[in-house]
């Protein structure tokens, strides 16, 4: 995952996503380089435009975010009715 994280820092800085680039950020984190994870994400990169993978990922994961919301408020509204109904019976 630590490859994966270099390569936006990479990117967000506006430097080339290389396997020599990565393997510095991750020394330079003092993190443990693991060759091969580095040549398959550069060679998964390779030709893809990186910011049009980020905005997938953020429309993928924010419909996520609001079911995980939704299901918060259920479960809060169903504590609240089985409160009033407890109350009911002592109150």
């Amino acid at each position: 995952m630590i490859e994966v994280y270099g390569a936006l820092l990479l990117h967000g800085a506006g430097q080339q996503v290389t396997e020599e680039n990565l393997k510095k950020v991750i020394q330079n984190a003092g993190a443990n380089v693991d060759e091969a994870k580095i040549k398959a994400l550069v060679s998964a990169l390779e030709g893809q435009n990186i910011d049009e993978l980020i905005q997938q990922a953020a429309v993928v994961t924010a419909p996520k975010a609001e079911e995980k919301k939704e299901e918060e408020k259920e479960e809060g509204k169903k504590a609240e009715e089985a409160s009033a109904g407890l109350s009911a019976l002592f109150g």
